[in-house]
């Protein structure tokens, strides 16, 4: 790699960290608020709602398309997190 392109690269590597850094912030942000659900659920049953999970991922994947990225990354992304997130609800389910 040229010298120029290596110092490109290292620019946009630390682009990249600062979105990182910024998902990171939406991730603890998004974990508070799945606390929040996850109180008022009274049986574990109620943690997978496929319904719902069909219908976030539809949206992603509409929006991602009007905006011009390519959807099986963000279907990926968000199936990935709401596994996730069941597994996380799973594990910190408290029976009332």
């Amino acid at each position: 790699m040229s010298p120029i392109n290596k110092k490109k690269l290292n620019k946009l590597r630390k682009n990249l960290d600062k979105l990182d850094n910024s998902f990171i912030k939406l991730v603890k942000k998004r974990t508070e608020i799945v606390k929040q659900v996850l109180k008022l659920k009274e049986n574990k049953s109620q943690i997978v709602d496929k319904k719902r999970i069909k219908y976030i991922l539809n949206q992603i994947r509409k929006k991602s398309i009007k905006k011009k990225i390519d959807p099986r990354i963000t279907n990926r992304i968000w199936k990935n997190m709401i596994l996730s997130y069941i597994d996380y609800e799973k594990r910190n389910f408290k029976k009332k």
